[in-house]
Order: C-alpha cells, then structure tokens, then sequence
C-alpha cells in the first residue's frame, strides 16, 4: 500500500498526522509531505484514517 500526497490540495489542517504521525509530517504552517510513501506492514489502519480525515482529500492510497 502507498500513500500519496496531492500538495496543491493541501490547506494545512494537520488531521492527518494526527492519525499517522509516523507517515506525516507538517511544517510550521500545518502543511503536510508524506514521510515515506510505502506505509509499513501492521500501519494500514492508520494510512487509512489518515488519508479519509483529510477534508480536501490531499491524500489517496493505492494498492
């Protein structure tokens, strides 16, 4: 599973990395980067909370 980060989308909430801190990280404006693209075995759940708590859908996963 990969997670993926659409920047132009992101409008610097940061709910996201409350759900996956070890995925994401934010810069001192709440602006996301995805940390590693590959979400590590046993941490789907949380790419998975993290990506659908995003309001403008900055985050997608893929297979």
């Amino acid at each position: 599973m990969k997670l993926f980060l659409d920047s132009t989308r992101c409008q610097g909430y940061g709910l996201c990395q409350e759900h996956a801190p070890g995925l994401i990280d934010l810069d001192e404006w709440g602006y996301a980067s995805v940390l590693t693209t590959e979400v590590p075995p046993g941490s789907e759940d949380a790419a998975r909370a993290c990506a659908d708590s995003c309001p403008n859908t900055a985050l997608r996963l893929e297979k």
